[in-house]
């Protein structure tokens, strides 16, 4: 009975390699993207890109795993849900009350210690954030979200 059960899981992991979420890759250009809206300076544009955009972003690189389900939907499923939070290729399109609202939220997570997540730094050791790294990160956000004059 014990040896069914496993065959048929085994057999139910095959069927499912098959069936893979859209992935979240785009070619641009992206004319409301934070970089093209704001002045973002390049070391915060490497923060930007090692430790936030795959999840936050109209483009995220994926990694080899990416092909293994039903990890493979899991991924999709917090790029969708880190999209949905914050995305930086669509910022510009956020009212000015929304996008000082994100930038604070920005501000909030990495001092908190909440992004990025602890789940993708275990896997991507260049997006752990430095004590030093996410100050520069947190008070480019502060800077920004004080220039921001659209409503």
């Amino acid at each position: 009975m014990l040896k069914k059960i496993f065959l048929i899981l085994f057999i139910a992991l095959i069927i499912i390699q098959f069936f893979h979420p859209q992935k979240n890759v785009s070619a641009g250009p992206f004319p409301q993207h934070i970089e093209a809206v704001y002045s973002v300076p390049a070391n915060v544009q490497q923060v930007l890109a090692r430790a936030c955009y795959d999840c936050h972003s109209d483009n995220t690189s994926y990694p080899w795993y990416n092909r293994i389900q039903p990890v493979a939907w899991w991924l999709a499923n917090h790029v969708k849900e880190g999209k949905g939070e914050l995305n930086f290729s669509q910022f510009g399109t956020y009212s000015g009350k929304k996008q000082k609202h994100k930038l604070e939220e920005v501000t909030e997570m990495v001092k908190e210690g909440e992004m990025p997540l602890s789940s993708y730094t275990w896997m991507h050791g260049e997006a752990k954030l430095s004590a030093e790294v996410a100050k520069q990160l947190t008070d480019w956000a502060d800077g920004l979200r004080s220039q921001i004059t659209k409503e």
